[in-house]
């Protein structure tokens, strides 16, 4: 028997309480009926006994101490899916805000995903193109990996999503498709998201969530649930290896943040709650490959650092969970090199299993490691330069300012263009041939003798000569 509970004891923001409440559970969805007969919907966030406090969706306004009527709908939040969901637009809680329809839904599935056993996972191998070769050859994405991208107010991590959705793919030509969550974004970045999406024609295999800057902030904490719910499904019921792009995941800390606040709720680290990490978690664990299930869940959580600041709370967290990060540069983007990638504190912990013969090409691995050590060579000239003058650098020094100003330009800075695999490692040894072959330690001779390839006499090649091709 459905019961219906008469009255509120109290209304605080978007949070009500509930008295008199039996068998109640946490997260358990319900309906509240206003006096002029509309309907909203509310999830219960914290039990006391027979007192159950409830988030309502929509907000409170117009609700009534004595006549607003809930009722509890025994299940936590759903969402609807179906193969046809590829291609649609929806909103922070799953449901379509495209004006093609409603789903007509095979499953209706928790959003908080189903456990799963530890000995079931499958160690993640193989790697997902980005078409970036930044990211493709020194902080490879491998599938099943979750690999954050740290950045900074005002940057262009939106554009490198969009660069992203418009190139990804795997290698082996298995079925691929992308979920892409917005959370609490402003109208002028979703129509940006959708405009480009549309005019790439890569919309028939995305799932686009759009939580908007004006939703309420309960939507923004579904909002990533429902697009790693919808990712579960395509991945392991559909059989498709799928790309979760989350952007931004520093709006939906404050989110919870003002969430854990309006509890009344002790704050932890600068104000955040103190089951952030374990809150993060249960977001970032839903990556990975099962054991007997063809498909894959991938994800790449954007997220800004307040004040350019690693060390904050969201970074910090982020990082410790999982399996690498890629940081952006305001320097680099200020000098207008795009994507601004910081190149030096980026890795991909999983990186060195996903890559080589079989798998990328068999020099993949000895030059990643050889452009790194290189790289960090330019950043010494470069301090060295700073308190010397350039011209006053040895011939050595000289060349790995130079080789620094053609990785910078050429490598990092390709712009919107997309690289193969392949374009991105023969640029890796061109720019490497500027420099003497006695030099390249960290690269051992017979991969030398394949792809190391000066101009005749020795000479190193200029950066006029790399910028040109």
């Amino acid at each position: 028997m459905i019961l219906e509970h008469v009255g509120l004891s109290q209304i605080n923001g978007s949070l009500v309480v509930l008295d008199g409440v039996q068998n109640a559970s946490y997260d358990e969805m319900v309906v509240m009926k206003l006096t002029d007969g509309t309907q909203r919907v509310g999830r219960i966030v914290m039990i006391e006994g027979e007192k159950c406090v409830i988030q309502v969706f929509e907000g409170t306004t117009g609700f009534s101490l004595d006549n607003t009527r809930t009722t509890l709908s025994g299940h936590p939040m759903m969402v609807d899916l179906s193969p046809e969901i590829l291609g649609r637009t929806l909103d922070g809680l799953g449901r379509p805000i495209d004006g093609l329809g409603e789903i007509y839904p095979e499953f209706r599935l928790d959003v908080n995903g189903s456990p799963i056993n530890p000995v079931s996972r499958v160690y993640p191998r193989n790697y997902i193109r980005t078409g970036i070769s930044s990211i493709d050859a020194l902080a490879t994405l491998i599938r099943g990996q979750k690999l954050p991208i740290f950045s900074g107010s005002g940057m262009k991590h939106n554009e490198l999503a969009v660069q992203i959705v418009k190139q990804a793919d795997v290698s082996d030509g298995e079925d691929f498709a992308i979920v892409f969550a917005a959370m609490g974004v402003k109208n002028d970045v979703a129509d940006y998201f959708k405009k480009s999406f549309e005019a790439a024609n890569v919309m028939d295999r995305v799932v686009m969530l759009l939580n908007l800057a004006n939703d309420p902030i309960v939507e923004r904490i579904i909002t990533p649930r429902a697009a790693l719910t919808i990712a579960e499904y395509l991945a392991f019921d559909l059989g498709k290896n799928i790309l979760v792009i989350l952007t931004d995941m520093t709006s939906y800390c404050e989110a919870l943040r003002e969430f854990s606040s309006s509890k009344g709720e002790i704050p932890g680290r600068k104000g955040y709650p103190g089951y952030l990490y374990s809150d993060l978690a249960s977001l970032y664990e839903r990556a990975g490959i099962i054991e007997g299930r063809k498909g894959s869940v991938t994800q790449i959580p954007i997220l800004t650092m307040p004040g350019d600041d690693i060390t904050h709370p969201i970074p910090d967290l982020t990082g410790y969970i999982t399996e690498g990060q890629i940081v952006l540069d305001r320097g680099m983007d200020a000098t207008g090199v795009y994507p601004p990638v910081s190149v030096l504190p980026s890795l991909s912990r999983l990186m060195k299993d996903g890559i080589g013969a079989g798998y990328t090409r068999e020099d993949h691995n000895p030059l990643a490691n050889q452009l790194f050590a290189t790289y960090a060579r330019v950043q010494d000239a470069k301090a060295l330069a700073s308190v010397i003058g350039e011209e006053e650098l040895s011939a050595s020094d000289k060349r790995v300012m130079e080789f620094g100003r053609a990785f910078e330009q050429k490598f990092v800075g390709q712009g919107n263009t997309n690289r193969s695999i392949e374009e991105t490692l023969d640029l890796g040894w061109e720019l490497l041939s500027m420099l003497p072959r006695e030099e390249l330690d960290r690269v051992d001779q017979v991969m030398l003798d394949h792809y190391y390839k000066p101009q005749v006499n020795n000479a190193h090649r200029d950066l006029g000569t790399i910028l040109k091709k």
